[in-house]
C-alpha cells in the first residue's frame, strides 16, 4: 500500500539530528570497525537512519523528509569559528603546505575529471556525463551539480543531468565519510606518520574528547562571548557578501563569514590588547564541534537513499574507479609530497572528505582521526582554506576547459 510522504518540522529534525548523533557515538563506541577506523559519529547514526528511511520507502512507497533549515545556520557557525581561530603567522609558516595543497588540490581535480570523461567516452557517454561522474557531483557536491544539471542537459546532451548530479553526490559524500578514517589509519599505523606527543597539549580548534569533564576554560561566559563574536563576524560576513554580490562577485555566505573571521581575530586583538578573545578556547571548540556534528548528521540522516536507485551502470563503475583514483592519490602523491607525517597523515584524511564529498564531510574526517591521535592545527586550518573557496573558484574553469 501506498503510504503519503513524511516530512518532519525543523524543530523536531534539530532534535532527531542529537539524538542521532548519540546514536552514532554508542555505534563507534560498540562496533569495532567504526571506532577503529575512525569512523565519524554523525556518519554512523546518520547513515544508519538513512537507511531506516530507505527501507520505510521499499516497504510502503512512503518517503521520509527531515527539515534541514537549521543546518546552513550551523555550517556559518563551524565556518565563522574555523577562521576565528586562524592566524596570520600560523598561515604564514603554513604557505608552504598551503602551496603545495592547492596545487595537488588542482591536479587531482583535473585528474578527477580526466577518469570521469575517458570512462564516460568508452561507454559511448557524452563528456558531459563523465563530468557529473567528476568535479561536477564529487569535489563540487550537490550545489555545483544542480547548478550544472540544466546546462548538461540541454546543451551536451546529458539526459536527466539534475537527478543524475544529485545521486552521484549523495554517493560520492557516503564515500567520502567512510573512506578518509581508513586513509589515516593506514598512513598513521601503516606507514610511520605516528604523532608527536607535545601536540596533545594544545588547544584543539575542533574535536574534544568525548565527556570531557568541564574546565575553568568552558564557561557559561565563555559560551556567550564565542557566541556574540561568531555572530558579529556572521553579521559582518552578510554584510560583505552583499556588498561582493553588487559588483558581480558571487561567493558561498559560509566562505565570506570564514574570511570575516580571520580579519577580526587578527586585528581586534591588536588593537584591544585587553579584550578577553574567543579563538582557539575551549569553549569556542563546544561550539564548533556542537555545529559540525549536527550539521554533519542532519545532512547524512536526511539523504534520500532512493534517489541513486536509478543511478545508471556506468556512473556506478565511474564511481568506483572514482574512490580508487582517490584512494591511491592520496596514499602515493599527496602523503609524500605533503611529507610523510602526522599532519600528512590527516590531510589525507580531510582530502578524501572533500575530493569525493564536502568540505564539512572533510572537517569531520579530520576531527574523528585528531581525537583518537591529537591535534594537527595545520591541517584544520589550510584544508578549508583549499576547499572551502580555492576549489569554488577553480572547478568552474576547469569543467568549462573539459567541456570544450
Amino acid at each position: 500500500m501506498i503510504q503519503d510522504s513524511v516530512t518532519i518540522d525543523a524543530f523536531a529534525s534539530f532534535n532527531i539530528a542529537i539524538i542521532v548523533y548519540f546514536l552514532g557515538v554508542r555505534l563507534n563506541r560498540t562496533v569495532p570497525f567504526l571506532n577503529a577506523y575512525n569512523i565519524p559519529e554523525p556518519v554512523s547514526g546518520g547513515l544508519l537512519v538513512a537507511a531506516l528511511a530507505l527501507g520505510y520507502y521499499l516497504v510502503t512507497g512512503g518517503e521520509v523528509a527531515f527539515s534541514l533549515q537549521a543546518r546552513d545556520f550551523l555550517l556559518l557557525y563551524f565556518f565563522t569559528a574555523i577562521g576565528l581561530n586562524a592566524r596570520f603567522g600560523d598561515l604564514a609558516r603554513g604557505g608552504m603546505a598551503l602551496l603545495k595543497l592547492l596545487i595537488l588540490t588542482l591536479v587531482f581535480m583535473i585528474l578527477q575529471n580526466g577518469v570521469g570523461v575517458g570512462l564516460a567516452l568508452t561507454m559511448d557517454q557524452p563528456t558531459g556525463f563523465g563530468l557529473i561522474g567528476g568535479t561536477i557531483a564529487l569535489v563540487g557536491g550537490h550545489g555545483t551539480a544542480i547548478a550544472w544539471g540544466p546546462t548538461l542537459a540541454d546543451t551536451y546532451g546529458v539526459a536527466g543531468a539534475v537527478e543524475i548530479g544529485a545521486a552521484t553526490a549523495t554517493l560520492g559524500l557516503i564515500a567520502a565519510s567512510l573512506l578518509g578514517g581508513p586513509i589515516a589509519d593506514h598512513l598513521i599505523n601503516r606507514k610511520g606518520a605516528k604523532p608527536d606527543p607535545s601536540v596533545h597539549d594544545e588547544v584543539p580548534i575542533i574535536g574534544l574528547e568525548h565527556d570531557a569533564e568541564p574546565t575553568a576554560e568552558v564557561t557559561h561566559t565563555g559560551l556567550m562571548r564565542s557566541l556574540l563574536v561568531l555572530n558579529i563576524a556572521i553579521g559582518l560576513g552578510v554584510a560583505v557578501q552583499e556588498a561582493l554580490s553588487e559588483a558581480g562577485l558571487e561567493l558561498p555566505l559560509f566562505v565570506v563569514c570564514l574570511f570575516c573571521g580571520i580579519v577580526l581575530s587578527n586585528t581586534v586583538p591588536v588593537v584591544f590588547k585587553n579584550m578577553k578573545w574567543p579563538a582557539r578556547s575551549k569553549s569556542l571548540a563546544v561550539i564548533s564541534d556542537l555545529s559540525l556534528g549536527i550539521f554533519l548528521t542532519m545532512s547524512l540522516m536526511g539523504l534520500q537513499l532512493w534517489v541513486v536507485a536509478d543511478l545508471a551502470a556506468p556512473m556506478m563503475i565511474i564511481l568506483a574507479a572514482q574512490v580508487a583514483c582517490a584512494a591511491l592519490f592520496i596514499v602515493f602523491v599527496l602523503f609524500p609530497v605533503m611529507g610523510r607525517d602526522y599532519v600528512a597523515a590527516v590531510l589525507g584524511a580531510g582530502f578524501a572528505g572533500f575530493a569525493l564529498g564536502a568540505t564539512p564531510t572533510a572537517i569531520a574526517n579530520m576531527s574523528a582521526v585528531t581525537k583518537q591521535y591529537g591535534s594537527a592545527a595545520q591541517a584544520l586550518l589550510i584544508l578549508p582554506l583549499i576547499s572551502a573557496f580555492f576549489v569554488d573558484l577553480s572547478n568552474a574553469a576547469i569543467i568549462w576547459l573539459f567541456l570544450s
